[in-house]
């Protein structure tokens, strides 16, 4: 089971380094993680994703809790978050296929980011299992390059973390 953790931290040097470094004593597995400058610039906003059950997310959260650059820690629920993973992908592409290629972008919302004479890349933000979806359809036309940021959350309604 999947859990996602939004953790509001100071903008400093090493702060990233200090929350990795949480996970890796307490061999706890990294699924994504994604870190920005949020609208204040003194503060950065991570969204983590572990995979793993209740009771290490509760000791996760405590463990977060107690590093002095953490400002907030928050578990979002499944239904409680809006969830977006960005990815570029390059396909090869040429005129026979470069129409069939539109179309499934057409269908999933995906733009084109580039086009040149032998390739196409490809932009998708969507849900991870969307951004899943997309890839497999671009496989019979030659993945050559895939980059994915992993996901970025915010929780759902007028709260704030």
């Amino acid at each position: 089971m999947k859990q996602t953790i939004s953790v509001l931290v100071e903008n400093r040097a090493g702060v990233l380094n200090r929350v990795a470094s949480l996970f890796s004593r307490r061999a706890f597995n990294i699924d994504s993680l994604a870190v920005g400058v949020t609208d204040d610039p003194s503060l950065s906003r991570m969204t983590i994703i572990v995979d793993n059950g209740n009771s290490v997310v509760e000791q996760v959260e405590k463990q977060l809790n107690k590093l002095i650059e953490v400002i907030k820690v928050r578990t979002l629920d499944e239904g409680s978050k809006i969830g977006r993973e960005l990815m570029l992908i390059k396909v090869s592409a040429n005129k026979n296929n470069r129409e069939h290629i539109m179309t499934i972008c057409n269908i999933c919302g995906a733009k084109a980011a580039d086009i040149s004479p032998t390739s196409m890349t490809l932009e998708i933000s969507d849900t991870p299992e969307r951004v899943d979806v997309f890839e497999d359809m671009m496989r019979p036309f030659n993945i050559l390059e895939v980059a994915r940021t992993g996901v970025i959350a915010l929780q759902k309604g007028g709260g704030k973390i």
